[in-house]
């Protein structure tokens, strides 16, 4: 009786931490294509999804579910910045402020701090509507204290902030003009808001999201990229995890009060079932679903390379005081 008890016991535990994560919601359409996606909703109710790759990748949908159809690029003839890569632009964020649209860009080399923050406007988000307005002031090379990539706009208390940040001591925040097409001090002056103090420092993608008094870090984790190539050892895959503080500059804490300058990181949601490496992640407030975490994830069913990455959605469940899938 004693070995069946500790047998149900054992498969309990299992099912349990099979099912710590909600599989992603149904996608229809083209759910590829969606490397470090960012999604934002019209006005009309319509849903747009950039995502890396080219001049942007762009694509439309009447849900955020889908079903997605491809667009085009934003950026066709990439951007004025002179940086290498700059027709090879990363990391979307797109943002409405007032009534005009912002998409910020990323340029880049991987493995390289030669890189910049970029910017184009639109009045409507169309493909061939963008307008490229080159650097944010966002910019980093060799030795900098930071790597200029992976930029995130946040709206708080009137003002506008940069979040950015890749390796090289992590995350870091800027206050941005009103017109959030440049910064209001010099890029040597953000600050940094997250910090792992041991190599390789492997945070980037940060994302700030407030939800009632808190100001959530949201942030990717370990290895993006290129798993059909070098699959990282396990756990060092992609994941996303938070930290929260009561001010949008922090100091951010995790769950267990770990300083986030400090290593400190709540994971959210990692590798689980067929879902492999999710990260790139933003969040979004749709009226009908409520607080909704999107990401780029690998589907093991399907294959491994960077081009495989599915478009992935989890409800948000803040009932605990933390994010939770």
């Amino acid at each position: 009786m004693h070995f069946a008890l500790l047998v149900s016991l054992i498969l309990s535990v299992v099912a349990i931490t099979a099912d710590a994560y909600s599989k992603p919601l149904s996608c229809s359409g083209v759910c590829t294509n969606a490397h470090d996606p960012s999604v934002i909703r019209r006005d009309d109710g319509s849903y747009l999804r950039f995502s890396t790759g080219g001049g942007i990748q762009v694509h439309t949908a009447p849900s955020v579910q889908g079903p997605w159809i491809y667009n085009g690029t934003a950026l066709p003839n990439g951007s004025k910045i002179n940086k290498p890569g700059n027709h090879d632009l990363w990391a979307p964020d797109a943002a409405k402020v007032e009534s005009v649209y912002y998409l910020y860009y990323s340029i880049g080399s991987f493995g390289s701090q030669d890189s910049a923050i970029g910017v184009a406007t639109s009045k409507t988000m169309d493909v061939g509507s963008w307008t490229d307005l080159g650097s944010t002031g966002v910019e980093s090379v060799a030795d900098s204290k930071f790597n200029a990539i992976d930029g995130n706009l946040q709206s708080t208390n009137g003002k506008l902030y940069m979040n950015f940040g890749s390796f090289w001591s992590d995350l870091f925040q800027v206050e941005m003009n009103a017109t959030p097409t440049t910064i209001a001090n010099p890029v040597t002056s953000a600050t940094q808001i997250a910090f792992v103090p041991t190599p390789p420092q492997a945070q980037e993608a940060a994302f700030g999201y407030q939800y009632g008094d808190y100001h959530f870090l949201i942030f990717s984790v370990g290895s993006c990229c290129r798993y059909d190539m070098v699959k990282p050892a396990a756990g060092d895959e992609y994941k996303i995890q938070a930290c929260r503080s009561t001010l949008v500059s922090g100091p951010f804490v995790d769950k267990s009060g770990k300083s986030c300058l400090q290593g400190g990181g709540t994971t959210v949601l990692e590798s689980h079932d067929w879902i492999y490496g999710p990260g790139g992640q933003g969040i979004i407030n749709d009226p009908e679903l409520g607080p909704l975490l999107y990401y780029h994830y690998v589907d093991t069913r399907v294959g491994y390379s960077d081009g495989q990455k599915q478009f992935g959605v989890n409800k948000l469940n803040f009932s605990g005081g933390w994010p939770s899938v």
